[in-house]
């Protein structure tokens, strides 16, 4: 385990590279990370374009991405409700 208040990570997978892209050229992404060596997690979080550096993001279990499925399985992004 890395030294108290540093940590590692490794992208296992990418899923959805560049969701967007913001003025600084950092790109919103969706990944398989593994932090600290434990198992990955799907990640959505900015990077920079060489993945040296990254903003604040989320991680999902693999549970937490099973009930985020079944919220999102009727959400239509273009409804837009008043």
């Amino acid at each position: 385990m890395p030294p108290r208040g540093e940590f590692t990570y490794k992208i296992v997978k990418e899923l959805g590279v560049v969701l967007s892209t913001n003025r600084s050229g950092w790109n919103r992404e969706i990944n398989l990370v593994s932090w600290n060596d434990a198992p990955a997690k799907l990640d959505i979080r900015d990077w920079a374009p060489e993945h040296d550096k990254m903003g604040k993001g989320l991680s999902l279990t693999a549970e937490e991405v099973a009930i985020l499925k079944e919220f999102l399985s009727d959400y239509d992004p273009y409804a837009h409700e008043t």
